[in-house]
């Protein structure tokens, strides 16, 4: 199956994610607050596009159940992840003002430019499927981090996120959607669909990386 054969080339980054600082720092309550911020104002951009592609690709695919899938997604991400953003940046006191002068990092513009290019030279199922990681990839890192929690308040929140029933139950219905597209597929169009799934993967891992090092654009 596709997400078996996706996941298993991708392992090498799913691990590194697993161990990673910024992971394993969410975990034990000790993320620098500067790091978190940075990374919730890079996260900001990431999901208000992340959104924008579900609605793009239910437009451009003509197989209805993953039109309704994705549209249910983008409704899904406004009520849940996007809303638990919100609170974070009000506590935090993160204001339209400072989100309007952030700039938006390399990794978290080359990550959105990924996901766009899917549409335009690869296909809709090509696109859907370089989507899944990050769903995946973060809810199963919230299984794995809820078992002990973080002693951090609102670290624990963040994995609270991700690590419920209903985000499981999420993610197995579009890994059997993805399957069922990528057996209909032609070889050419499972390439692109196993290629975009593991670039994703990569700039998950980058993701970590660019919110420890609170990454710029060099001069």
């Amino acid at each position: 199956m596709f997400t078996e054969l996706a996941r298993k080339e991708a392992a090498p980054y799913w691990e590194g994610s697993f161990v990673h600082p910024f992971v394993q720092s969410i975990a034990d309550g000790t993320l620098s607050p500067e790091i978190f911020r940075f990374y919730l104002l890079q996260d900001r951009y990431y999901l208000e596009h992340f959104s924008k592609l579900y609605e793009q690709i239910a437009d451009q695919t003509t197989d209805q159940e993953v039109a309704a899938l994705l549209r249910e997604n983008a409704e899904n991400l406004r009520l849940g992840e996007i809303a638990v953003r919100d609170d974070f940046f009000e506590e935090l006191e993160i204001s339209e003002k400072e989100i309007a002068k952030t700039p938006i990092a390399p990794t978290a513009y080359h990550y959105v430019s990924h996901m766009y290019r899917q549409l335009i030279e690869g296909t809709p199922n090509s696109a859907f499927a370089g989507m899944l990681p990050c769903a995946w990839l973060y809810q199963e890192i919230g299984v794995r981090l809820i078992k002990s929690g973080s002693p951090h308040p609102l670290y624990q929140r963040w994995i609270e996120t991700y690590g419920g029933e209903e985000a499981a139950q999420g993610i197995l219905k579009e890994r059997a959607v993805l399957d069922r597209l990528y057996e209909a597929s032609e070889p050419e169009e499972q390439q692109q669909m196993l290629e975009a799934f593991v670039i994703s993967s990569k700039m998950e891992y980058a993701f970590w990386e660019m919110a420890m090092k609170k990454e710029t654009w060099e001069i």
